[in-house]
């Protein structure tokens, strides 16, 4: 009896892998949730969602709702032997992949983004994929053999060398049929020869760093009629990080109609199939009508693009705080660029659960000591000395064990796993540090 009370659900994951759980005929999607991170051994999924695939389109599940609401009758047949399939999707894509913090995640987010390339059709950004197969490879393959050492090979030998990689694996169809194959495993180990030595972390950031310029990369799509009685549809509405994007299908080419960030829409509506989307008046817009495929489909995006609007309000702190840091990084300007309280930072880490173990919170302390002591050997060799509030310059922000871990993906004391809504109180906490040294007159400059 208890056995038919099961309902076997399977989840295909970004890498073609799959979970699989049973839950009771009751469970909600929460409890498929709570079992993909019990498989996957992580606390937090942080920019993904569980989806099922409706009329060709991947619809998120509202965790809180019953399954059986979205599997109908067949959820309840006592005779079903094959599993119900939903699919772990990426719901709120980022700019930067520092901001995901486990690398569980971030590598199956690296996975359907690697997908996503291969079907994509940003066809005037040539150059770009070339990029990206280089990255990919570096994070896949790894180093390439050095030149000099295929140089010395005899054509053949060199040509089946050069020939290492499937290029269905890394460009997608269109560019394969325009450039062909052979001009593809011509120039691309020449790129891929350029990250020797770049580790397969930083390989991967780069990859995502780079797929987020794909102007059909970092979106989700979901296609749209112009007209309720219209036998296709030829509207693509894209949600993206920053707001919707949408896109008109002519001639099978996506033209570009209208991009709007989330301050320039006064509101979403629906009523069944009929989808409303509202600019603020200083547009000068009418108002936008397309058409769904049902009502369902529109309840579920009006929800999705108003949980991308959620996360992009709470997470948009945090990424303009990294990309200060990526910028730095880049031109090489971290002495003096940052300050941090180390005491009130790990409190404040203790205090929202930032820290994924005890072993965080040591490292910190430990890294505390060893400063402290270093300045009182610096005062001692100086000839006067003058008693500083335990504040300090950070000249590189490796110092920090999480900031070591966003910007070098070192490890210090096991895998860091920052919930994100956590990133308000680290923002807030160096913004206040800021302010004190700045109300002290200390430059920060």
């Amino acid at each position: 009896m208890r056995t038919r009370q099961m309902r076997h659900v399977c989840v295909l994951l970004p890498n073609k892998q799959h979970l699989d759980c049973s839950v009771r005929m009751r469970a909600r999607g929460l409890e498929v949730m709570n079992a993909v991170l019990r498989l996957l051994d992580v606390s937090d999924l942080q920019v993904f969602g569980l989806a099922l695939l409706r009329d060709n389109e991947y619809l998120f599940l509202d965790l809180e709702q019953k399954l059986s609401k979205y599997f109908a009758k067949i959820w309840n047949r006592e005779s079903l032997k094959v599993p119900f399939i939903l699919f772990l999707r990426v719901k709120f894509y980022l700019e930067s992949g520092l901001l995901i913090f486990s690398s569980k995640v971030r590598q199956l987010y690296y996975w359907e983004l690697r997908q996503k390339v291969l079907h994509s059709h940003s066809c005037d950004q040539e150059a770009l994929f070339f990029q990206l197969a280089a990255s990919a490879l570096q994070a896949e393959v790894g180093d390439l053999e050095p030149e000099e050492g295929i140089e010395k090979e005899g054509g053949e030998e060199k040509q089946d060398r050069m020939q290492y990689f499937l290029t269905e694996d890394y460009f997608p169809p269109w560019l394969i049929n325009q450039r062909g194959r052979s001009f593809l495993h011509q120039h691309s180990p020449v790129l891929h020869g350029e990250l020797r030595g770049v580790p397969r972390s930083r390989a991967i950031l780069q990859f995502l760093k780079e797929a987020s310029g794909l102007w059909d990369g970092p979106l989700t799509f979901y296609r749209m009629k112009q007209g309720k009685k219209e036998l296709r549809s030829s509207i693509l509405l894209g949600v993206a990080l920053t707001g919707v994007h949408i896109y008109q299908e002519v001639e099978g080419k996506q033209c570009a109609l209208f991009v709007f960030t989330w301050s320039d829409i006064d509101r979403f509506t629906f009523q069944g199939s009929r989808f409303e989307i509202t600019a603020v008046g200083s547009l000068g817009l009418s108002q936008l009508v397309y058409y769904t495929h049902s009502a369902f489909h529109s309840k579920h995006i009006l929800r999705h693009l108003s949980d991308s609007h959620h996360f992009y309000i709470s997470t948009k702190d945090a990424a303009s705080y990294i990309q200060q840091l990526e910028d730095i990084q880049t031109c090489q300007l971290h002495k003096e660029a940052y300050i941090c309280d180390i005491t009130c930072l790990r409190q404040r880490l203790r205090c929202h659960n930032i820290t994924a173990s005890v072993s965080d919170c040591s490292d910190l302390e430990e890294m505390d000591t060893a400063r402290i002591k270093d300045e009182a050997e610096d005062e001692d060799q100086s000839p006067s000395s003058v008693e500083e509030p335990e504040e300090v310059f950070v000249d590189d922000p490796a110092e920090v064990s999480w900031l070591a871990e966003l910007l070098h993906d070192v490890s210090v004391g096991g895998p860091l796993e920052f919930p994100s809504s956590s990133w308000a109180a680290v923002t807030m906490e160096m913004k206040q540090v800021l302010c004190r040294r700045a109300g002290e007159g200390v430059s920060v400059d």
